[in-house]
């Protein structure tokens, strides 16, 4: 918790535990939960904190082997078979047949197939990395069940086979985090190799304690009534209920603008960095006029108790 606390990232003790585990049993971790609460941001600073380079595989629906594992530079191979074709005059002469010339340069594959014009992508750069590495596999739902069956046998050996080169092994098994934002079902068999973390949308202290660190200079009013009305606004039916990362930018755009209570005509004027749909917008603002008015009441009753005792 206080190498993540360190580098900017407020944790509980069950994610502590389940990052601690994972380092120490070598097994990847698969972080679940609503988009925004701090899924890839972990991985970030899982890197920062252990000093190390991040490598980042982003999800989508047809990615496949080749733009996840490698591909050959066949342009660059080109240009050298151009630059080496009198060398290449010489591997073939004195052969009678074409199929003799063939079998020469079969015997030079080895100098146009190797790792000089290997250009390996996210997977296989961690796999070949001399140094231990964070692996993040984001949004991982997004890709097909074809990707998510290929993942398995990667995630299992740690080790790529490449036809040309032959069996590529990791060096130094990757500290490797998939995030997914559930939009569909991970498969039983990716969840058995893997711990499992589940992220949701913070409580109040805890969200008080994130605005707080990442909003220097905050009014505390203003914190206190964004948690407050953040969480009534997270139990509306949303299409997509606002998260860690959009609340940020509501407070950043409200302090910049020098607002100190939420009773401002800015406050819907700026709602915009907060909610992404337009139905979720009018929820939104009807649940917002509601909010206030309880607290003028809330305020007036105060006030009334006040001058009675007085």
């Amino acid at each position: 918790m206080r190498r993540l606390a360190e580098h900017s990232y407020i944790c509980d003790r069950n994610l502590a535990t389940v990052v601690y585990l994972a380092s120490a049993l070598g097994k990847p971790v698969l972080v679940e939960g609503p988009a925004g609460v701090g899924k890839t941001e972990l991985a970030k600073v899982l890197a920062a904190s252990l000093d190390v380079e991040l490598i980042r595989l982003q999800c989508y629906e047809g990615l496949d082997e080749a733009k996840a594992l490698y591909e050959w530079e066949y342009a660059k191979q080109l240009l050298y078979t151009q630059i080496l074709k009198d060398k290449i005059g010489e591997v073939v002469r004195g052969a009678q047949t074409l199929r003799q010339a063939v079998d020469c340069i079969a015997k030079e594959d080895g100098v146009f197939f190797s790792e000089k014009f290997l250009l390996p992508r996210p997977l296989l750069r961690a796999i070949l990395s001399p140094q231990p590495t964070v692996l993040l596999i984001d949004e991982v739902d997004k890709s097909d069940t074809e990707f998510e069956a290929f993942l398995l046998e990667v995630l299992s050996d740690f080790q790529i086979t490449v036809p040309e080169l032959g069996t590529l092994k990791a060096a130094h098994i990757p500290f490797v985090v998939l995030t997914s934002n559930n939009s569909r079902e991970m498969s039983d068999a990716l969840k058995r190799r893997c711990l499992h973390l589940f992220l949701n949308f913070p409580d109040p202290k805890r969200e008080l304690e994130i605005i707080n660190l990442k909003v220097p200079g905050v009014g505390e009013k203003l914190a206190g009534e964004v948690v407050h009305l953040l969480q009534r606004l997270r139990g509306l039916d949303l299409r997509k209920k606002p998260s860690i990362s959009e609340t940020l930018d509501w407070v950043r755009a409200l302090t910049l603008l020098n607002v100190q209570k939420l009773d401002n005509e800015l406050v819907e004027e700026t709602l915009s960095s907060l909610i992404k749909y337009e139905s979720d917008l009018r929820k939104a603002q009807e649940e917002i006029k509601t909010y206030l008015t309880e607290q003028k009441k809330l305020r007036g009753g105060a006030q009334a108790d006040k001058d009675f005792l007085h």
